[in-house]
């Protein structure tokens, strides 16, 4: 049996830190950056506004 698998869901802050380490001035293609901003887009949609006072 493999004892590096997960057994949980949730991560150690030091491997939290060593992945975002890892990930760290990784470029991105151009394809990979417009599904960002599409997914962005997308998610904003569905954010309301913060309703206005009335006085």
């Amino acid at each position: 049996m493999n004892d590096n698998k997960r057994k949980y869901r949730e991560l150690s802050d030091m491997t939290k830190a060593k992945i975002s380490q890892s990930l760290k001035n990784r470029s991105k293609s151009m394809t990979h950056k417009e599904n960002i901003s599409n997914g962005m887009r997308e998610y904003w949609k569905t954010v309301p506004n913060k309703p206005k006072e009335r006085e």
